[in-house]
């Protein structure tokens, strides 16, 4: 079942579209976009809040927040009703390709009668949009393009909301007479990008009452598969869920199973088969004997097979069985060797909340430092100027000296210390933000391409190599761009670029945005080839946000990056070094 927050803000969200499907305006349009995006990221569940509460959020509005009281209430806000009745489903249908926006989806329905993907790739490919005003010879690639990019997904689920269904999946079993344990299993604990279904393995003695229960889940719309063993269910919005339970004793083999990528498992039953034993979804069982060899942990399943444990995020068949064989796995960096974060937003340009209340909930964290790194002028919707960047230093350094700062009430920073630094926005032509002069003031800086993202390669590259060659720039933000179901990376040639960051010292972000890790897995593992050093980012807009680091050091997990390669795992002191050039 959705939280309400994201359910909220998927509403207000499509609203906002259908504000800009019917040309209403666009102020309206953008309050409502601002508002979905605030209730999103607002750190407490609303489902309890009234209208009086609803408002106190930034962002949200009186007569927002009507609306959100509305829907909480009753399940529906009777004015999006008619103004989803004026737009054809069809409509939207084609909004969810990226760079097809609004009036072009209303201009395909008017103009050619297209109400759906497959119709406008035919409608592209038999020349009938051929003088249709907008739609010329570049536009047409485009959609062609986003098509791509949107079945990439193919309907799947982002990290984030895959973890949150499959949490909710595990609590309600774990209380079902009988269970005495359930986890999440499948490509979700192997931190796959995005994820098909979520997979659940439960541990009982009777798997009936554990399936009775898992399909009586609030979640569960409809049943769609039932055994003896496992079951399946199928959510409001189509997501699948899945269990199988295992006897105690085979839970380890069990959830191996169920974790592990097809050519992982296949792998480990062939060197299971030759030990004389039989790996399956029940368990491990001596072939001759017929009887299940116990493995109540993971750690006792992989040692039953001569292996070292191996980390679920590296059971990709990708060299991690010889590797534990021989004793060779690596130290994989984790969150919590996480010392700060080099990529935070606050309210200053689009983030949520206010500088101290990001202070705070960082430090609540453990952190030993936070870099704040708010948009730069050139990304104009923000209105950055100079005099705001420097006020938010002073505010910055209150905040550090235990001063003061908006909302702190003279609290201080726990002793987590405050970088200041920017997000500086990368040219066509490279450059970036500000003169060199006052970029040497900052703490640290982040450089990231936020537009023209359809520039050839040669451009491309060129335009990152020379962000890469400015000493002022420590670390390049989201390095291809890309978003996930959303837009595909930027066309650059990434292995000349990762050479430059080698050469000149500056730092890959790993953001972990589930809409972005950018960069993903295997262009960390050839980053690293070059001899890079890498930064766990959340890009955190939000307070709720900064857990976001979460799915960075996954994704740093399946290139088998170590924590020395991750510069925000260093000592303040060593990072400081390191960002002025000295070490």
């Amino acid at each position: 079942m959705a939280r309400p927050n994201d359910e909220v803000g998927a509403l207000l969200r499509e609203y906002a579209d259908l504000i800009a499907i019917t040309g209403g305006d666009a102020f309206k349009q953008r309050a409502y976009e601002k508002a979905a995006r605030a209730i999103r990221g607002h750190p407490r569940d609303i489902g309890g809040l009234d209208a009086d509460g609803l408002r106190d959020i930034p962002g949200v509005g009186a007569s927002i927040a009507d609306k959100v009281e509305e829907y909480l209430r009753t399940g529906r806000v009777q004015a999006f009703e008619a103004t989803r009745a004026a737009v054809p489903p069809g409509v939207r249908r084609l909004m969810s390709i990226p760079s097809l926006g609004p009036k072009k989806a209303m201009a395909l329905y008017r103009e050619r009668g297209i109400t759906g993907v497959d119709e406008l790739v035919e409608a592209i490919d038999a020349g009938k949009l051929a003088g249709l005003s907008g739609f010329g010879p570049r536009t047409r690639e485009n959609i062609l393009r986003g098509v791509a990019v949107a079945r990439e997904t193919g309907g799947r689920m982002l990290l984030d909301a895959a973890h949150d269904l499959a949490e909710e999946a595990v609590n309600g079993l774990v209380g079902a007479a009988g269970c005495e344990r359930a986890a999440w299993a499948g490509a979700l604990r192997r931190m796959r990008e995005t994820v098909g279904s979520v997979d659940v393995v439960a541990a009982a003695r009777d798997p009936g009452p554990v399936l009775e229960a898992f399909t009586a889940l609030p979640f569960a719309a409809r049943t769609v598969e039932a055994g003896r063993v496992r079951a399946a269910v199928a959510t409001a919005g189509g997501q699948r869920v899945t269990v199988r339970v295992v006897a105690p004793e085979a839970w380890g083999a069990g959830l191996a199973h169920a974790t592990g990528a097809r050519a992982h498992v296949a792998a480990l039953r062939e060197r299971a088969a030759r030990r004389g034993l039989r790996f399956a979804p029940d368990g491990l069982v001596d072939a001759d004997a017929g009887e299940r060899v116990a493995t109540a942990t993971e750690e006792d399943f992989y040692a039953a097979l001569g292996l070292d444990w191996v980390p679920p995020t590296l059971r990709e068949n990708r060299g991690e069985i010889d590797a534990a064989a021989e004793g060779a796995l690596p130290a994989l960096v984790t969150e919590d060797a996480l010392r700060g974060d080099l990529h935070t937003h606050t309210d200053l340009t689009d983030g949520l909340a206010p500088l101290a209340a990001m202070v705070e909930a960082a430090a609540a964290r453990g952190y030993a430092y936070l870099a704040v790194t708010d948009h730069a002028p050139r990304l104009r919707m923000q209105r950055m100027t100079e005099e705001k960047i420097l006020a938010q230093r002073e505010e910055l350094r209150a905040l550090e000296r235990g001063t003061g700062g908006r909302g702190t009430g003279g609290r201080g920073t726990g002793g987590m210390r405050l970088l200041h630094g920017a997000e500086l926005n990368i040219a066509p032509d490279g450059s970036v933000d500000w003169p060199d002069a006052f970029l040497a003031e900052f703490d640290l800086c982040v450089a990231s391409i936020h537009s023209h993202f359809g520039l050839d390669r040669a451009a491309q590259t060129r335009r990152l190599i020379r962000a890469c060659e400015n000493p002022h720039v420590h670390v390049i933000g989201h390095p291809t761009t890309r978003k996930i179901g959303l837009r595909g990376r930027i066309d650059a040639d990434l292995d000349a670029v990762f050479a430059a960051c080698a050469r000149t010292g500056t730092v890959l972000e790993i953001n972990g945005h589930p809409n972005r890790l950018d960069l993903h897995d295997e262009h960390v593992t050839r980053a690293r080839r070059h001899g890079v050093r890498f930064a766990l980012d959340s890009d955190a807009h939000s307070t709720r946000e900064l857990a976001n680091v979460r799915w960075s050091a996954a994704t740093a997990q399946r290139a088998w990056l170590p924590a020395a390669e991750v510069v925000n795992t260093w000592p303040l002191a060593r990072l400081r070094r390191f960002l002025r050039g000295s070490g």
